[in-house]
């Protein structure tokens, strides 16, 4: 096969770790990977494992974008891929419109994959147009049924994200030399348990939740740990945790790190991860990681991350954006006889990549 994928950009998050393992899987399995995005620093790996990279500006939400249809359409007839697969809404547009008007008998076959929980509207709408639609957990399949009934349920395949034992090995334990650096940049940590939140600075990652936490448990040997970049768009928010930190007498107990690549060693070195999205989340990458290496985690029970501690660790759940009850399940699993998250057997890389495969085989046939 030669699939094709569209994302936004190569930088980081869910939609760009998810086309980098189908591309990955497509290369193992002796297929031909193309991705097209507006570039980023996931482009050297992608290439790095074996697949081409298109760079094309297909983002942006401006009219001036749905003007590259037609320069879109003609590069699909040149490359003649006999799969493409959207993963984002502008893109999505872009391509849809392109690839409906090309003959019906030799065009290549659409797949999208709904990521997000995006706001209803005919805009987000175009995530349900493909021959087949992939959504990342059941939630995310009934987002997609409630509120799009042009969708037809037969093209929904519900393929979850997965982790790979060897990324994210169960009792990884970072080697020395990472952790002799780590404490040269975070000495104030010696001694200390973390408490963790993964995630870019914005306000639906419930960091207010996280300080809130940080402050009622009190204990002096447990440290906050807010572990990733400030949105450029949304600098404001980010600004207003430090202050809030600061304000609140909290500076030695919560700490920011910014933008993170080590995030598997540092779930490892946390004693516990906890997800605390105000929305429901479509799925919840940072959840799984941390439980398919052991970490106890604790997380607000709806969405996907719903559906992930159900499955692996039912302790963890949290009533939705109740404060007492958060502090009342970190404290319980912060315990010595805290228990341990079930090894995780179904949501794994090897079976998202097989699944994924298989909906294009079957559109193929």
């Amino acid at each position: 096969m030669k699939v094709v994928q569209f994302v936004p950009a190569l930088d980081t998050g869910g939609v760009e770790r998810g086309a980098l393992e189908i591309a990955a899987a497509l290369v193992a399995a002796g297929h031909q990977s193309l991705v097209v995005s507006a570039g980023g620093r996931l482009v050297e790996q992608l290439e790095r494992e074996s697949s081409r990279h298109i760079h094309w500006r297909l983002d942006r939400k401006s009219p001036v974008t749905l003007l590259q249809l037609f320069k879109l359409r003609r590069w699909l007839r040149v490359e003649r891929p006999d799969i493409i697969h959207v993963r984002s809404r502008m893109p999505a547009w872009v391509v849809w419109l392109a690839w409906r008007g090309l003959p019906p008998a030799t065009r290549p076959k659409l797949v999208t994959t709904l990521h997000g929980l995006h706001s209803v509207s005919r805009y987000s709408e175009i995530m349900g147009c493909g021959e087949r639609v992939i959504t990342v957990s059941e939630t995310a399949a009934n987002y997609l049924r409630d509120h799009y009934p042009r969708v037809a349920p037969g093209k929904i395949r519900v393929i979850p994200r997965g982790v790979a034992p060897d990324q994210f090995p169960r009792g990884f334990q970072p080697g020395a030399e990472w952790l002799a650096a780590w404490q040269q940049s975070y000495p104030q940590l010696a001694g200390k348990r973390l408490v963790t939140i993964a995630g870019r600075l914005t306000r639906l990652k419930g960091h207010s939740y996280f300080i809130n936490l940080i402050e009622a448990l009190g204990e002096r040997d447990i440290v906050g740990l807010v572990v990733g970049g400030e949105d450029p768009k949304r600098q404001a928010y980010a600004h207003s945790l430090y202050r809030e930190v600061e304000a609140r007498g909290l500076s030695e107990r919560v700490i920011f790190t910014g933008h993170r690549s080590d995030v598997r060693e540092i779930y490892a070195i946390s004693s516990l991860v906890v997800s605390l999205s105000t929305t429901p989340e479509s799925f919840g990458r940072s959840v799984l990681e941390a439980l398919a290496m052991g970490v106890p985690v604790a997380g607000f029970n709806h969405g996907g991350v719903a559906e992930i501690l159900a499955a692996l660790y039912p302790a963890g759940r949290v009533a939705v954006a109740d404060c007492a009850d958060l502090a009342v399940v970190a404290g319980r699993l912060l315990a010595a006889d805290a228990p341990l998250p079930a090894v995780n057997e179904q949501f794994t890389l090897d079976k998202m990549s097989a699944d994924t495969l298989a909906v294009y085989r079957e559109l193929l046939q």
